[in-house]
């Protein structure tokens, strides 16, 4: 029988305690920024945290990803480099990188994957980063199912897809509008998330269509109904987005993400297992609608689909409420069946109020906002903020333990005590028990108590020639003595030269940064205000009767700030441009 091929569930760590969240609550690998040159630089660690996250994710054989992945000046390039030595020295099993000069240096023998910032959406992109020598690569966001199985059929690099969380509206590595507008470059880790901001249309003739509205503010990606599809597609490690979120987010996700795979491989027949070890044992039922969820969309992997973004707001909603159903002067009534508490948070469009007290009946809640918004009969209702399920998580005791088996058997003069793979012999005097039932039940009680240690006992043998006393210090202390160590996974290692190319490197390699020069166009993107409209050109939808149809040339107005539309169907791909 074939061997099952190991999925990886990938987490994001914003720093050192929430890598031990996102491990703790059953991910596989988790991906966590470099001191500098991470593609979000304000979540940069130092190599001894990181370093101890590697110590900690090892013993379950959980894979510590360090993201390296902007691009780099020629002054920067080289420490970079050793920023890269340092971490491999400190255990990082794999460098995520986007500048493919790095490629031409003197890299240490790690494993290389490369960023979604590449823009690897196609199939010749992905077979280039191949060649280059990435082990992996993670691919774009916009592929669809059939265009992921044409990559796997046609090359053999690993493949990583993302799963959940924040999109970009651009193609990753191709959106300059953050340095255009603000000189900060979301290729240097600076974006300024101007794709959250809202925007007026124009028409060729000025004409306001839209007004305020975030047209370019996606909705976030939930493709968990889509697990075995895209693992059934050659995808072998599942991503999630979050770099900048906080432990309870990461916890929630991670544990969801995780309980939907392993009902996965709970098949007998399944052709997929889990990529690391240890059980878990929660103490929450995880839900993506309880922390920060701006809705959902699968975001191309089954096509174009309608209702990609929020054009009322770029912030999280939550999960659904109930429609507001009378209006008193200090109170709100709102059918709903949802269970709300005193200090839940609230939210309809762009506003949001806190709940001060709450009246519930069976189909129905009095709410006593803090503030009483300008709301009308109708209005749906969201919860962006459960304060129950948050302290949940917050000072959730989720933990991951790796079995164990114990054994206590007797020797010539004494006993031998083994916990998993280590065992100790103890000399000892031998008393034979007064109360054997009491003696026996002692013994497995002690050598069972683990504590705080990343171990359980999954079974305990005890082999005697008859019931023995011995004192519970004495146990404790064998129990502690027996070093309950598993060996630290060492760095992958990579086909990577350990010596720098000769000087006449392939010169497919460069990767140019933009530096003070501005790309245009500003934006790449597969997502199509048209299409979110209902005027797709190709798909020659009814316009609704609310909205104008687009005369083009189409303007996207920011304050002062005017940016030009351009909408090539033959590519199916929408592009903006300064005016």
């Amino acid at each position: 029988m074939q061997q099952p091929v190991p999925i990886s569930l990938l987490s994001p760590a914003r720093d050192l305690a929430v890598g031990k969240a996102a491990i703790d609550s059953g991910a596989d690998a988790v991906y966590i920024g470099a001191p500098k040159y991470g593609a979000r630089a304000a979540a940069g660690n130092s190599i001894d945290d990181i370093a101890e996250l590697a110590n900690y994710a090892h013993q379950f054989d959980v894979k510590v990803l360090v993201t390296l992945n902007t691009l780099l000046t020629d002054e920067e390039r080289q420490e970079a480099v050793e920023l890269a030595w340092q971490l491999y020295k400190a255990g990082a099993d794999a460098l995520i990188i986007q500048d493919l000069n790095l490629l031409k240096e003197n890299l240490p023998p790690i494993r290389l994957h490369a960023s979604t910032q590449c823009d690897n959406r196609s199939l010749e992109d992905v077979l280039a980063r191949q060649q280059d020598g990435f082990q992996r690569v993670v691919l774009a966001r916009e592929l669809t199912l059939e265009q992921i199985k044409e990559i796997r059929q046609n090359t053999t690099v690993e493949l990583e897809a993302f799963v959940h969380g924040a999109l970009c509206v651009s193609y990753s590595g191709k959106c300059f509008l953050s340095e255009y507008v603000c000189g900060r470059s979301a290729n240097r880790g600076c974006c300024a998330q101007l794709c959250r901001q809202p925007y007026d249309l124009l028409d060729k003739d000025g004409n306001e269509l839209l007004h305020g509205k975030y047209v370019l503010s996606l909705k976030d990606m939930d493709r968990s109904q889509y697990l075995k599809e895209l693992l059934d597609a050659g995808i072998t490690t599942l991503k999630i987005e979050g770099r900048l979120k906080d432990a309870a987010y990461v916890r929630n996700i991670t544990a969801y993400y995780r309980q939907r795979l392993d009902q996965l491989f709970a098949d007998p027949h399944s052709p997929y297992c889990k990529a690391s070890k240890g059980n878990i044992r929660y103490d929450f039922i995880p839900d993506p609608a309880k922390t920060f969820h701006r809705s959902a969309t699968d975001y191309f992997l089954h096509g174009r689909t309608a209702d990609m973004a929020d054009w009322e707001t770029p912030k999280s909603t939550g999960e659904y409420v109930g429609k507001v159903s009378r209006i008193g002067k200090n109170y709100i009534e709102v059918a709903t069946s949802v269970d709300l508490h005193n200090g839940d948070g609230l939210c309809y469009a762009d506003k949001g109020f806190l709940i001060n007290k709450v009246e519930k009946s069976v189909s129905a809640a009095i709410i006593y906002p803090n503030r009483m918004p300008q709301i009308t009969v109708g209005t749906h209702l969201y919860r962006n903020y459960d304060i129950l399920f948050q302290r949940q998580l917050e000072n959730s005791k989720t933990c991951r333990r790796l079995p164990v088996s114990i054994s206590l058997v007797e020797t010539d003069n004494g006993f031998r005590l083994r916990i998993g793979e280590r065992e100790q012999v103890f000399v000892c005097e031998k008393t034979p028990a007064t109360n054997a039932e009491r003696a026996m039940q002692t013994i497995r009680q002690q050598l069972s108590k683990l504590g705080d240690t990343i171990y359980e006992a999954t079974d305990i043998t005890i082999d005697l020639s008859q019931p023995y006393f011995i004192p519970v210090s004495s146990l404790n202390a064998w129990r502690r003595e027996v070093a309950i160590s598993a060996p630290h996974a060492q760095p992958l290692s990579a086909s990577h030269p350990d010596a720098p190319p000769s000087a006449d490197t392939d010169a497919s390699l460069a990767h140019p940064i933009t530096r003070s020069c501005i790309v245009t166009p500003l934006m790449t993107c597969r997502y199509c205000i048209l299409h979110e409209m209902g005027q797709c050109r190709k798909q020659r939808q009814a316009t609704p009767d609310n909205i104008q149809p687009l005369q083009e040339p189409a303007f996207l107005r920011h304050g002062k700030q005017l940016f030009r539309l351009r909408f090539d169907c033959s590519r199916c791909q929408m592009t903006i441009s300064p005016v």
